[in-house]
């Protein structure tokens, strides 16, 4: 349900993608669902709400301090399902998610829901070993992304927190074609999770927490 005007609906998806950019939400160990944390008065009502969210993508420019790193550690990256890495970015189709978004001050988080790239991920090879991260799903409230991950084809964890987003040198808001709405300039960071399952799995200590991997643009269809 809604009916807002066009300049409303891109407004709130905007405000969609800048909270998981601009880390509004300091608790990084919250439940994936944002909305089942959040603080809702009486009163409140949703300013915008879209309830199936249409695409496009989260596109990751890989950090040249991380693909060193990759190559340190006799890492290969590659991609899985529908995503696509090239010209050192990876990019990963935005397939449905939902949104309610409110006016800030009224409720914490004032923006709430899923942004979901199901059936796509990244992988990271060392000799006989893959490490397989997928259906990532990014938490407004809480300015993180989670995935599946797999090892060798067998499932390790699923919905675990992979990727702490941090929007301090965020962009101003752009608008693209065909009715989307753009964001640039996340940072996207390796999980304290993530770093140890990854360190575990080939046998190492060299993947830290926070280590940068890259910076992020959020395309989202307005309509």
């Amino acid at each position: 349900m809604f009916h807002l005007r066009k300049i409303t609906v891109i407004a709130a998806i905007s405000a969609l993608a800048l909270l998981p950019l601009s880390a509004c939400s300091s608790d990084n160990s919250s439940s994936s669902s944002s909305s089942s944390s959040s603080s809702v008065s009486a009163a409140a009502q949703p300013v915008a709400q879209i309830d199936a969210i249409t695409g496009k993508s989260t596109a990751v420019a890989l950090d040249k301090g991380f693909t060193d790193a990759l190559t340190t550690l006799g890492l290969t990256p590659g991609v899985l399902g529908t995503a696509a890495l090239e010209n050192g970015s990876v990019s990963f189709p935005i397939t449905g998610g939902h949104v309610k978004y409110y006016t800030p001050g009224t409720v914490e988080p004032y923006v709430q829901g899923d942004i979901n790239h199901n059936g796509s991920g990244l992988s990271l090879t060392a000799g006989p070993t893959t490490v397989q991260l997928n259906n990532f799903d990014i938490d407004p409230g809480a300015s993180v992304l989670y995935g599946d991950v797999s090892v060798n084809g067998t499932s390790a964890a699923t919905h675990a927190l992979l990727f702490n987003l941090d929007g301090s040198t965020l962009k101003p808001l752009q608008t693209g074609a065909d009715d989307t709405a753009i964001l640039q300039g996340t940072r996207v960071l390796v999980s304290s999770d993530a770093a140890a399952l990854l360190n575990k799995t080939f046998s190492t200590d060299a993947v830290k927490a926070g280590l940068l991997v890259g910076i992020a643009t959020i395309t989202l269809n307005t309509k």
